[in-house]
């Protein structure tokens, strides 16, 4: 049981940092671009540097092991696109004016809109369309802290620090099409539950039935996901926030924390 605690654990606090999002929203006077796009730079070259350098390769290596050389190596790069492609979809079928890419500012929370039903609709269905978003992420960081808790307490941050602008995104309508902090606060929250709903699908679904196949199989199908936010979310978010060399400098530095992490803690 413990070693399903601190995945369990890693994965609602990555989820719930949608309010952390929405209470800057509230209380912040300015938008702190360059601290963003740092941050969302950060989370992707964690995100980035762990998928290839330690989830891939774990996957290859443990499928290696159980088929061989060549159809090792094809069963992981095939289990990595299969994480890219699943992630795509369902970016696809989210529609662009509801997409959680949508950046919003704290300004924002000073326009004023007339049709307070519209904004309404626009911040519940953004809420929906990221809680649909993080629930493959919830599964992504469940597995990897299962299997390695350093691996997972940097997926979870990454994936914490890149929930701050989408609770961002869901409380700014919210908040103007009711006039209430509570309700956009709890929108913005709710909206990232389903983080550790994905952990516990991850916990009731696919641990019974572990193996080293499935795990190498998982181990690739998370490297792919991570890939597509970074290069899909993360980076052309942290670009529309502010400068180009924040953002290289943020991925950089993520990249370094996270080698630096499996050297250590490793």
């Amino acid at each position: 049981m413990n070693n399903i605690q601190i995945p369990l654990l890693l994965t609602l606090l990555a989820g719930l940092a949608t309010g952390i999002g929405s209470a800057l929203a509230f209380f912040a006077k300015h938008t702190n671009k360059r601290f963003l796009t740092f941050s969302l730079g950060l989370s992707a070259g964690v995100m980035i540097y762990v998928s290839f350098v330690e989830l891939l390769a774990q996957s290859q290596h443990t499928l290696i092991n159980e088929y061989g050389d060549k159809a090792g190596k094809g069963v992981a790069v095939l289990s990595f696109f299969v994480g890219m492609l699943v992630i795509g979809l369902i970016d696809k079928l989210i529609p662009s004016f509801e997409n959680p890419h949508e950046i919003r500012s704290v300004e924002d929370m000073n326009q004023k809109d007339p049709h307070p039903s519209k904004l309404m609709r626009m911040g519940v269905l953004t809420a929906l369309a990221i809680g649909i978003h993080n629930f493959p992420e919830g599964i992504a960081t469940f597995m990897a802290a299962y299997d390695n808790t350093t691996t997972g307490i940097a997926i979870a941050a990454a994936v914490a620090i890149h929930n701050i602008p989408e609770g961002i995104a869901v409380s700014v309508p919210i908040y103007y099409a009711t006039k209430s902090r509570k309700k956009a606060f709890t929108y913005s929250l709710l909206s990232g539950l389903a983080e550790p709903c994905g952990a516990l699908i991850a916990y009731l679904i696919l641990l019974p039935f572990i193996s080293p196949v499935l795990m190498g199989c998982v181990f690739g199908f998370v490297a792919g996901i991570m890939v597509f936010i970074s290069f899909d979310e993360l980076l052309p978010a942290a670009h529309e926030y502010g400068e180009h060399h924040i953002a290289i400098l943020g991925l950089i530095s993520g990249m370094v924390v996270m080698a630096a992490s499996l050297i250590l803690l490793g």
